[in-house]
Order: C-alpha cells, then sequence, then structure tokens
C-alpha cells in the first residue's frame, strides 16, 4: 500500500541481499516521461494500471528486487506475473502508521488528492488486504526502520527458500 515503505524497504534489501533494484512506478516514469501525479492526471487510473501491467509482462525472472505500485495488485491478469517473476512480499501496515507516514511525506498520492483523504486510504487498504493476503510472504511492519524491515524480509525469504 502506499506508504508502506515499498521503494525504501526494497533498495535497503537490495544492499542487504546484494541484489539490484527496480522499481515499476520508477519504470513507468523514465519510459512516459511523466511523474506518477502527472500520468494518473494526463491518462487517468485505467490507463496507468494499463501501462503498468505492460511492465509487468516486459519484465523477465531475476535476482533483482522489484518494488511494484501499491495499486498492482488490483488486475487480476497481474498475479500470474508477479508469480512469474518471483516471490511476492505484502508489507502489512495498519492505517494509522499509513496516515502518519502520508502526513508527512512531501510526495503527492494521485488517488489521495482528496478532501477526505484519510477515509479513501482507509476504504483502499480496506479493499485490497484481501488482494496483498495472495502475496507469497506477509511481513507485519509496525514501528521499525527501514532496515530492519529489510532485515526480516530478508529473513523471511531465506526461511521460506526463495
Amino acid at each position: 500500500m502506499m506508504g508502506a515503505g515499498k521503494s525504501a524497504v526494497g533498495r535497503s534489501l537490495a544492499v542487504a541481499s546484494g541484489r539490484g533494484f527496480l522499481d515499476t512506478d520508477q519504470m513507468l516514469q523514465h519510459k512516459l516521461g511523466r511523474s506518477v501525479s502527472s500520468l494518473f492526471n494526463v491518462y487517468g487510473e485505467a490507463a496507468f494500471r494499463d501501462h503498468e501491467t505492460c511492465i509487468l509482462r516486459d519484465l523477465q525472472p531475476s535476482f533483482d528486487v522489484l518494488s511494484t505500485g501499491g495499486g498492482i495488485v488490483v488486475r487480476d491478469e497481474n498475479w500470474p506475473e508477479l508469480r512469474r517473476l518471483g516471490t511476492s512480499v505484502y508489507l502489512d501496515t495498519s492505517a494509522e502508521m499509513l496516515i502518519e507516514r502520508l502526513t508527512q511525506s512531501k510526495k503527492k498520492r494521485p488517488l489521495l488528492q482528496v478532501e477526505n483523504w484519510e477515509d479513501k486510504l482507509r476504504a483502499l487498504l480496506d479493499s485490497r488486504v484481501p488482494l496483498y493476503r495472495q502475496a507469497d510472504l506477509i511481513v507485519p511492519v509496525t514501528a521499525e526502520s527501514v532496515d530492519e524491515v529489510a532485515g526480516t524480509v530478508l529473513q523471511a525469504l531465506q526461511e521460506a527458500g526463495a
């Protein structure tokens, strides 16, 4: 989910495990020459999700750590692609922690550009949790640092033989 720390934890995990790091949002921005917010504003969410799916389909399995946008799970056709690419990890973060992080963040989240964004976040999280729970590994995130969460993810991956 947005604000869960996917990119930060992914980068830290890549360093800790000696792997490369890829981020689908960064790939989309590079491919289309616009920020994620601009992509949403110009093309709309449906087109953004189409591009996101194309990025996934173009990737080949590798030893890289891949961070995706939080909404990538809403399309059923993305799950086989995620499984093809490797082991998926859900960073299970509470709505309260997400709200705290997003309040402090300078980054604009396109889906939260509404008056009662906290309510919108809670509704999005509630609708996505069953999808996120399809991940191969679920790692609870409380107040740990990015590096601590990355260490927990690495340990879970090692224990799972991934």
